[in-house]
Formats: structure tokens, C-alpha cells, sequence
């Protein structure tokens, strides 16, 4: 096996022309979907640890 990094390079151009070439611009209603499930979820996930953190702290 040689090594190529050239070939390498242009596998991950090409394959990154794709995925840019699919992607698009989200409208402001999807955008404000995704924003509010990231939110819930960030503060779900800050609850729960809060609420773990303190039932270890008074156990230990």
C-alpha cells in the first residue's frame, strides 16, 4: 500500500462539494423549531444533572 495523501485530500474536496451542494438555507420558522428543541434539551439534560448532583450530595 502506498501512501497518497493527495488522493486523500481530493476524496474529502469532492465528498465535501456534495454534502454542501445538499445542504440549504433553513427558513425562520425551522430555525425557531430547531432553536427551541436545542434549548429543551440543553435544560432538560442541566435539570436532570442538577437534580442528580444533589441526591449524591446528600447520600454521600
Amino acid at each position: 500500500m502506498k501512501f497518497e495523501p493527495h488522493k486523500k485530500v481530493k476524496n474529502f474536496y469532492t465528498e465535501s462539494k456534495h454534502t454542501l451542494s445538499m445542504s440549504y438555507k433553513p427558513t425562520p420558522e425551522g430555525f425557531r423549531r430547531t432553536l427551541k428543541i436545542v434549548i429543551a434539551g440543553i435544560l432538560i439534560l442541566g435539570i436532570m444533572g442538577y437534580v442528580i448532583s444533589t441526591i449524591l450530595g446528600f447520600i454521600v
